[in-house]
C-alpha cells in the first residue's frame, strides 16, 4: 500500500511540474515581443544612458563624500554643532 501511494504522489508531482511548465511557456513573449522591450530598454536609447551615467557619478561621489566624513549627515545641517 505504501508503494502505491508514493507511486500516486510521484506521478501527482510530474503532472504539477509539467502544468507549470506548460502555463509558463504558453505565458512567455514570443521572438518578436522580446526584440520589442528590448528596443524600449532605457539602455537602448544612448541619451537616457547618458544621464543616467552622470546620475549615478553624482550618487557615488555624494557616497564617498559621506563615508569620509564622520559627521552624521543623515541628521541634518540643522544639528552640526
Amino acid at each position: 500500500m505504501s508503494s502505491m501511494r508514493t507511486m500516486l504522489t510521484s506521478i501527482g508531482l510530474v503532472g504539477v511540474v509539467c502544468v507549470g511548465y506548460g502555463m509558463w511557456a504558453i505565458i512567455s513573449p514570443g521572438e518578436e515581443r522580446k526584440r520589442e522591450m528590448l528596443k524600449n530598454l532605457p539602455e537602448a536609447n544612448p541619451v537616457r544612458m547618458e544621464e543616467s551615467r552622470k546620475r549615478n557619478a553624482l550618487m557615488m561621489q555624494v557616497l564617498k563624500d559621506a563615508a569620509e566624513t564622520n559627521d552624521n549627515i543623515a541628521r541634518g545641517i540643522g544639528s552640526q554643532k
